[in-house]
């Protein structure tokens, strides 16, 4: 008992220097998606475990961790999703994706450096996972897109929905970073409005989204009470109308 006590003290240190190195090199390539996970990981302290707890208060979570449901492979049958009917969760997630050039393999192999699972049960490793699997989804759910203010909003409702200290250290730098490059454009209004939409939506973790690929997505949005993030749309669209580079969260020219 005692050595397992020392292994989840250990797995729960946070590790600021460690992190803020990945933050940096992050910032200098923000395609480097491995340093994500690793500021995750090097300040995720027992976020994983307050959030596994969380589900097991819910009557959706705990039939969730008991069946251990697996997205993944859902998500990464392209030709399913492309089949599914135009305007759909799923379809609208494949497009996104090939439309990016992106995979949900992709993030299984960003995060595998990452040395996620020291130290977790098998509850917090699967709830790991799933939020993982599920980021781009988000996207699609959440009306931002993959650009780099609309990650950092999507990051900003990914940690009010399910608090995480490396998740909301990003923000916070992003945030820091923006301001300085842009001081033109309200970055703390866009960022706000992601926490919002956090707080007003239902938990996604608890849910199965899964059930919802063959569902409309305005309908879906709907249901789970996901408004309209109005403030990042206009302020994306007149970045684009005035052609500068998107580069908002980076701080990159």
């Amino acid at each position: 008992m005692m050595l397992k006590t020392v292994s989840r003290s250990l797995a729960n240190r946070v590790r600021p220097v460690r992190a803020l190195l990945s933050v940096r090199r992050l910032i200098a390539n923000p395609d480097a998606t491995e340093e994500v996970f690793r500021v995750i990981e090097a300040l995720k302290g027992d976020s994983i475990a307050r959030a596994v707890a969380r589900l097991r208060q819910i009557p959706e979570g705990r039939d969730l961790l008991e069946s251990r449901a697996q997205i993944l492979p859902l998500l990464c049958d392209r030709a399913r999703l492309r089949a599914l009917p135009e305007g759909t969760v799923g379809r609208t997630y494949v497009e996104l994706m090939e439309r990016q050039g992106i995979t949900a393999e992709g993030l299984v192999a960003a995060s595998a450096s990452a040395q996620r699972h020291a130290g977790l049960t098998e509850d917090e490793q699967w709830l790991a996972d799933r939020l993982r699997d599920i980021h781009d989804l988000q996207h699609v759910l959440t009306g931002y897109g993959p650009d780099p203010l609309g990650e950092l909003c999507l990051l900003s409702f990914m940690t009010t929905q399910t608090y995480n200290r490396g998740i909301a250290f990003i923000v916070y730098m992003a945030r820091h970073s923006g301001r300085k490059r842009f001081p033109g454009v309200d970055l703390d209004a866009c960022v706000e409005e992601g926490a919002a939409l956090g707080r007003a939506s239902r938990w996604l973790p608890a849910l199965r989204l899964e059930d919802f690929l063959a569902d409309p997505l305005p309908e879906v949005r709907a249901r789970l009470g996901m408004p309209v993030p109005q403030r990042y749309l206009d302020t994306l669209a007149r970045f684009r109308e005035s052609d500068r580079p998107q580069s908002v969260a980076t701080g990159q020219a």
